[in-house]
């Protein structure tokens, strides 16, 4: 057997303000670097991402692997006509390369299923489509999906089989990965592909609502895994990415094996009553740390308050300062000095500044970045004032958290900025709160924080709630709308409901 991987990942927020482009993919940021070639293989084989999965199941069973390229950037708005084009035409190129010399029995693909482009709104189903048309249907297409994909008609009827994560946060990316394999091998056992059930939900669920650490999004991941066990399907229920202004935008589920009607109807049912039990609840920012400064005193580890709405992980820039304000408005550093922090925001400028004056200098700065959100609104400002430079550092830090453990991000020049008492974590780069690391690797020890600003929807709970006494969510003024019906939507058909 020799399968033929690559992969390409991107969550676009049709909303955000800032596109990937071929550069943004090249660069990675809170993503691996783009490679090609065996040195995919070498490089992302037993990590937690799908394709170390992939691979490292592959390795076990005795099967050949040919690599073509692996592409990912940091969510945003949508893909460049030429980023896609350069990405798919590798990937086409390679394998049309690979399946005339005969040496392709399988594919295998890592996306994520939420990518839309500036010329068209479903490449994942564009690129499956691609690869299709090279090697017929004789040839098995497996694909893992973020559990935050917007699955289109055409992605399920383009490969054999699509598997989702069943964790948010995703810390069960490489063992999704191995799941494809095992549905690959099912395929391949078989010789036709196995019977395919289909439901799709008729609202959309915004994202604090979907983490799989608490209810009810817990019990119907549980569900879904006892009637795998009972009927021997392989169900998957992505939760969809409620900030893509298209067709096909919203929660699927879906399953393989000879039982999948029953056990599809039985998940389905268990996510769509009560629509109620997915309702959103989120506080403005100062209520947000009033309350958490309240619950602080009297307790030992830190409350963590996630400033949801600037999120890079879904489309954000990581750059907005309602948190800030809020912090310096309720005075929370003065009460706890140096005890209060917030990250990462994003802001090249502020860290360049920094890295000129030197450790210990006061620099006087214009922090943050005021954008445009949706509607015509706009972020809070900047915060103009004098800030203490208390750590430094060049951006290359290793993940070790559960969910992105072993992995190295790149977010260039960074600083520990203090003003009033709040530390707050400046990169060059962006990247998600989802890891410790994201704060030490500036001297934050957050262990010994009283309260911490993650930028971040859900990811940050997978290290961070380990260590937290309370978690609130906060609805400060950003890209990322953490309720879809705040945005301006053209392309959703009329009988898809903005809530639950």
């Amino acid at each position: 057997m020799n399968i033929f991987i690559a992969g390409f990942q991107h969550e676009t927020n049709t909303f955000a303000p800032s596109k990937a482009d071929w550069a943004a993919f090249q660069l990675g940021e809170s993503f691996p670097p783009y490679r090609e070639g065996p040195e995919v293989i070498e490089a992302y084989g037993g990590q937690n991402i799908p394709i170390g999965g992939f691979i490292d199941s592959a390795r076990e069973r005795g099967w050949g692997l040919i690599a073509s390229a692996w592409a990912g950037a940091t969510p945003s708005a949508h893909v460049t006509e030429d980023a896609f084009e350069r990405i798919a035409g590798v990937i086409a190129r390679d394998l049309s390369q690979a399946y005339a010399q005969g040496s392709v029995d399988a594919v295998f693909l890592d996306l994520h299923g939420a990518a839309v482009g500036e010329h068209l709104e479903d490449l994942e189903g564009e690129l499956l489509g691609r690869l299709r048309a090279i090697v017929g249907h004789a040839v098995p297409i497996v694909a893992t999906l973020d559990l935050h994909a917007n699955v289109s008609r055409r992605m399920l009827d383009e490969a054999d089989a699509l598997v989702a994560y069943r964790t948010y946060p995703h810390v069960d990316s490489a063992d999704t990965g191995r799941l494809a394999a095992e549905l690959l091998a099912r395929r391949i056992a078989r010789g036709v592909r196995e019977s395919l059930q289909v439901r799709r939900l008729a609202f959309l669920l915004p994202l604090n609502v979907q983490c799989t650490m608490v209810e009810p999004a817990a019990s119907v991941y549980q569900l879904l895994r006892d009637l795998d066990a009972q009927h021997g399907t392989v169900l998957s229920f992505a939760t969809g990415f409620p900030a893509a202004d298209i067709a096909e935008c919203g929660p699927v589920v879906w399953g393989y094996g000879d039982a999948a009607d029953v056990a599809v109807q039985a998940l389905f049912a268990r996510i769509d009553s009560p629509r109620a039990q997915w309702r959103l609840d989120v506080l403005p920012p100062r209520e947000a740390v009033a309350a958490a400064l309240t619950i602080a005193e009297g307790a030992d580890r830190p409350v963590v308050i996630a400033d949801t709405q600037d999120n890079p992980g879904a489309g954000s820039d990581s750059n907005t300062t309602g948190m800030l304000r809020a912090l310096l408005a309720e005075r929370a550093g003065e009460r706890h000095p140096g005890r209060v922090a917030l990250g990462l925001l994003f802001d090249p400028a502020a860290a360049a500044a920094a890295h000129a004056a030197g450790l210990g200098a006061r620099i006087e700065i214009s922090l943050g970045t005021e954008v445009a959100t949706w509607a015509g609104q706009r972020s809070d400002p900047p915060v103009q004032g004098v800030f203490t430079v208390r750590a430094l550092s060049d951006g290359d830090l290793l993940l070790k958290g559960p969910m992105s453990w072993g992995s190295v991000v790149s977010v260039g020049p960074s600083a520990c900025l203090e003003i009033d008492g709040v530390l707050v974590a400046v990169a060059s780069g962006k990247s998600q709160m989802l890891d410790r690391e994201l704060f030490r690797f500036v001297g934050i020890e957050p262990e010994s924080m009283k309260l911490l600003v993650a930028k971040s929807s859900v990811h940050f709970r997978a290290d961070f709630a380990p260590i937290a006494s309370r978690i609130l969510v906060a609805k400060a003024a950003g890209p990322m709308a953490a309720d879809p019906a705040d945005l301006p939507w053209t392309r959703l058909p009329a009988t898809m409901a903005l809530r639950p």
